[in-house]
């Protein structure tokens, strides 16, 4: 008997980002057929990521697999693969291995990566933040570093590889150096015999006039000083010339290290060039204001890869919840314009506030039409990301964790995952 046809229109999400994965479960239970594709068969909770390279989270913390998040909808169905390319006159997405998918409405929501300026072979010696591959080849050089310091037996040796750079003063830059500095001179502290990792130098280089560019400036200046009470020392100003396998050369001035992290910029996936429409200096894509792209007919981009102007037609930040706004905006319109016609409304950003947490009790808040600091943004940032956790269980473990680190200083997942080499 010939299997009957499925008459519903067919939505295609490639990524299962904040995006992708807010559209799909707008989408859920809907009289339209969903499929999510991804290559990877996670969804991952990208602003923790710095918690796991620092050896305080595991990854299965901040991830959980995408077909238990959406699982209960009948009407989605998940493809675990590869996007080689689109096809937006066929309406078709292809596939790695030769599979195509067709589609009536396509989102893109594929995200970003990070930027080297030109300088694609800094990566392997100073990688970036942006998957759990990445986050457990950061902790294994960190934690490496100390390893090789502990055998060492010359000072100017062990003063290197106890010294860690991150180059890129925003969020992530200006989180993972106040881990870095916790985890040295706390977590860390007993564990060695002939080093003291308490003297680790931690160096965080920003090209611009001030850390947290994108915040207010009191907020930044109080960043600032948060971070240099916790030892690291913060270069502005200065930009990085040169990045080897010992180091960077910063403003003519070269220092050695063990590890180096990289935090300066980021560019949209390549999957905007598959749609045929100008890209932005950093290959995002252009969108309309109700989140289309740009001279293709059917299409959407969400999140990181999207050009999406605000109010005073100023590009939206690349943040989670600009990406999950967009996601549920446009999977209730996409639900209404299939059902029953109805044009899609322009997306409006809500802003719930842009925050950065710089160590312990010290953090920083910016709501637009107030800013917080210090301790209580801290436990704001604390209680806030643990809510966007996806999954009650892991809501509960890494809330368990963090207590357990509060109380103890101490960091569970301090495991090196590659052999070690002197």
């Amino acid at each position: 008997m010939t299997p009957k046809a499925d008459s519903r229109p067919h939505v295609v999400i490639v990524g299962a980002g904040f995006g992708g994965l807010a559209c799909a479960r707008a989408l859920g239970g809907k009289p339209v057929k969903v499929t999510i594709v991804d290559r990877r068969n996670y969804h991952l909770f990208v602003p923790l990521l710095y918690q796991v390279a620092t050896a305080a989270l595991s990854p299965a913390d901040i991830a959980r697999p995408i077909r238990r998040i959406l699982g209960r909808f009948a009407n989605i169905e998940v493809v675990l693969g590869t996007v080689t390319g689109i096809d937006t006159v066929t309406r078709r997405v292809r596939l790695a291995g030769g599979t195509e998918l067709t589609y009536d409405k396509l989102v893109v929501a594929t995200g970003s990566d990070y930027s080297y300026f030109g300088h694609p072979e800094w990566a392997e010696c100073a990688p970036g933040l942006r998957s759990l591959e990445d986050a457990r080849r950061i902790r294994a050089r960190l934690l490496t570093a100390f390893e090789r310091a502990e055998v060492s037996r010359d000072p100017a040796r062990q003063a290197a590889l106890m010294t860690t750079v991150i180059v890129g003063g925003g969020p992530t830059g200006v989180e993972m150096a106040g881990a870095v500095a916790e985890l040295a001179r706390h977590a860390l502290a007993r564990d060695f015999q002939h080093i003291d990792p308490r003297r680790a130098k931690i160096v965080l280089i920003e090209a611009g006039p001030r850390i947290l560019s994108g915040f207010p400036e009191k907020l930044s200046d109080y960043a600032k000083a948060a971070l240099e009470r916790l030892g690291v020392t913060v270069i502005t100003n200065e930009a990085v010339e040169s990045i080897d396998a010992k180091g960077v050369v910063v403003a003519g001035r070269r220092i050695d290290a063990g590890t180096v992290i990289w935090g300066a910029g980021i560019k949209a996936s390549p999957a905007g060039g598959w749609l045929g429409a100008a890209l932005d200096r950093a290959g995002r894509v252009p969108l309309d204001p109700d989140l289309s792209v740009k001279g293709v007919a059917d299409v959407y981009a969400l999140g990181d890869i999207a050009s999406t102007p605000d109010e005073n037609g100023t590009p939206l930040p690349a943040l989670a919840q600009v990406a999950a706004q967009q996601g549920y905006h446009l999977g209730r319109a996409l639900a209404a314009n299939l059902q029953d016609g109805r044009p899609l409304p322009p997306f409006k950003f809500h802003n719930r506030g842009n925050t950065a947490i710089i160590g312990r009790h010290a953090a920083v808040f910016d709501f637009g039409w107030t800013q917080l600091k210090g301790r209580f943004a801290w436990l704001m940032w604390a209680i806030i990301h643990v809510y966007l956790l996806v999954g009650f269980d892991n809501r509960l473990r890494v809330t368990l964790q963090w207590v357990w680190a509060y109380m103890t200083y101490e960091r569970g997942a301090r495991l090196i995952m590659s052999d070690f080499e002197s």
